[in-house]
């Protein structure tokens, strides 16, 4: 891999192997609904500031992920499960691109392209690379700060070169998530410093250039969006949603005790190679294992202080994926994995099969498994729910949603979709509308039409496992 063409195009076609097929084949499920309607929301009003869910503001998370999706949408040309989750997969090509360029003087031409490898192929990743969810774009941009601030640190560039390129990812990040991502960030730039003895970096006139930078790049978003909302509402929710993960309000202690393991699991199948990272065996015996060090410390102290939160759940530590995969690449091109007991002591061989074997899984799993598994869900409830729709409102006629709350199947729906807080709210001209059963009853006796009558004409089971009530109003 000493071609740093050859190593682009082995990445860029492992990743095309890995994470595109069958991906829009499976329906959209968990959060990706949460990312998905408000993009739609987006095209359809020209409120790019505000993300919506139903008739409602989303103020829970930024609304990057959401302009992404829109954007796919407008690219494309069409509005599909494949043109939604491309820009988590592209985010994830990303990092491995900065992997074996920027990160290439720092890791060297064969480290550089295992650490590509690894972040693409462990089990965390996978599953995240193939979804619109928030976490394969958050851990993304931090990743790549992080790649930028290690590669130029270690190169001894400027501190301007060192903070200002991490500064953009960080303000990113912001608009993505918050600023979770930031104690990731500063534990690797913190453990470094800590070892190498060098913190007049962190008090460098570059460094605060980089903290404005990525403020302001979140307060573009955040000002517009404070002169469009109810403020008040907003910070309200963000401090509930913040302290209910301190508090842990609704705790459920066998989940909290599972997510170090859990957390872990992400890495697989990398995370076996783990135990046998040497740091006597580094060629560069001062350089190299300070280095090796602080990425040890810079992912455990956060690992561990994230996952022992009572509200915290797995997914929240997969920032540690990116320095976990430069120190195993590091590791792997120094010369630092050991068999235990002198076996196989010095046959890079083995180590070498170990590495293929890992990688031909991670394209087992993403070219094979998915497709396999997308043969087998492809008929998932959220898909039968709106079929169930479909089969009664005409694609041409306007269908009302009265306070639907989130309702992933929506993507589904032929229809055009309009939604309404109140039935009161509903127009003279309506003929079909969706209600949930607390407000039924007033759907059924309203008079608003009449002499035309509300009927029902079936009932679905919603996104929550409760019912939701399809009206037509005829005479």
């Amino acid at each position: 891999m000493n071609s740093r063409l050859r190593a682009l195009l082995v990445v860029l076609l492992i990743w095309a192997v890995i994470y595109l097929p069958a991906l829009g084949s499976l329906a959209i499920k968990g959060e990706e609904g949460r990312r998905i309607l408000p993009a739609i929301r987006m095209l359809e009003t020209g409120n790019y500031i505000v993300p919506q869910v139903g008739s409602n503001p989303y103020f829970r998370k930024p609304p990057l992920v959401n302009w992404l999706v829109a954007a796919s949408f407008q690219f494309f040309g069409v509005r599909n499960e494949w043109t939604a989750r491309l820009p988590s997969a592209v985010a994830v090509l990303a990092v491995a691109i900065a992997f074996v360029t920027v990160g290439r003087p720092g890791l060297g031409p064969r480290g550089s392209t295992i650490a590509a490898l690894i972040w693409m192929t462990n089990i965390g990743i996978i599953e995240k690379g193939r979804l619109i969810e928030i976490e394969a774009l958050y851990v993304s941009l931090c990743g790549l700060a992080i790649i930028f601030w290690l590669s130029f640190w270690i190169q001894g560039k400027s501190a301007w070169l060192i903070w200002i390129p991490a500064s953009i990812f960080l303000g990113l990040g912001l608009l993505t998530k918050g600023p979770t991502h930031l104690a990731f960030f500063y534990a690797i730039v913190l453990a470094v410093l800590w070892q190498t003895k060098n913190w007049r970096l962190l008090y460098h006139p570059a460094h605060f250039a980089a903290l404005a930078i990525m403020l302001a790049i979140f307060a573009v978003w955040a000002i517009s969006f404070a002169k469009s909302t109810d403020m008040h509402e907003a910070v309200l929710k963000w401090s509930i949603q913040f302290s209910g993960r301190l508090a842990g309000t609704d705790f459920k202690f066998f989940s909290w005790v599972q997510n170090i393991p859990r957390g872990l699991v992400y890495f697989l199948p990398w995370l076996i190679l783990v135990p046998f990272v040497r740091l006597s065996k580094f060629r560069d015996e001062v350089q190299q294992r300070k280095l090796a060090r602080a990425l040890g410390w810079g992912m455990l102290v956060p690992f561990l202080a994230v996952s022992l939160v009572p509200g915290a759940v797995p997914r929240y530590t997969m920032p540690v994926l990116v320095p976990a995969s430069w120190l195993l690449a590091m590791s792997y091109a120094g010369g630092a994995l050991h068999w235990p007991h002198g076996i196989g002591v010095g046959n890079k061989r083995i180590w070498a099969k170990v590495v293929s074997a890992f990688v031909a899984l991670g394209l087992v799993i993403g070219g094979i498994g998915y497709p396999v598994t997308a043969a087998i869900l492809k008929n998932r409830q959220v898909k039968k729910a709106a079929a169930q729709i479909n089969a009664v409102v005409p694609s041409d006629e306007t269908l009302y949603a009265v306070n639907p709350d989130y309702q992933p199947l929506f993507f589904y729906v032929k229809a055009p979709l309009k939604y309404v807080s109140y039935v009161v709210n509903l127009p003279a001209d309506t003929h079909y509308f969706l209600v949930q059963t607390e407000n039924e009853a007033e759907a059924a006796t309203t008079q608003k039409w009449a002499p035309r009558q509300a009927h029902q004409v079936t009932a679905i089971n919603d996104y929550h496992k409760r019912k939701m009530i399809l009206f037509e109003v005829g005479p």
